[in-house]
């Protein structure tokens, strides 16, 4: 069974930084070869996808943390991290990292098969 655990979410004022990490284990998943992201959905509000990275290490960023944000993952420790410089209070959320059954990332970003429980982000002005 997989699963997803994510970690480093908290309370940062604006302009400030904060990196997440997701640990993933299961025998289903080949974390090096399969497309993991992260998504994050604030209150009241739709799941944004945030960045995704493909099986074959390409990244693509929602225009919104575009140069503020950057994707990572240690494949030898089947960790995905999300490294948030520059957080504006319209980044609070939940964040949540997610796994994708296959190697190319979803066009939606946020069509993901395998979910962590989220950690929550807060930017306060």
């Amino acid at each position: 069974q997989v699963q997803l655990v994510e970690s480093g979410g908290g309370s940062v004022q604006t302009g400030g930084s904060l990196k997440v990490s997701c640990v993933v284990s299961g025998d289903r998943l080949r974390f090096s070869w399969y497309c993991m992201g992260w998504v994050r959905q604030a209150p009241g509000q739709e799941r944004e996808g945030v960045a995704q990275i493909d099986g074959d290490g390409s990244i693509k960023y929602a225009g919104s943390v575009n140069g503020r944000f950057t994707i990572s993952k240690d494949n030898a420790k089947r960790t995905l991290y999300l490294q948030m410089n520059s957080l504006k209070p319209e980044d609070t959320a939940m964040y949540y990292c997610a796994a994708y059954g296959g190697r190319l990332c979803p066009a939606s970003g946020i069509d993901f098969g395998y979910w962590g429980q989220g950690t929550q982000v807060t930017v306060s002005s």
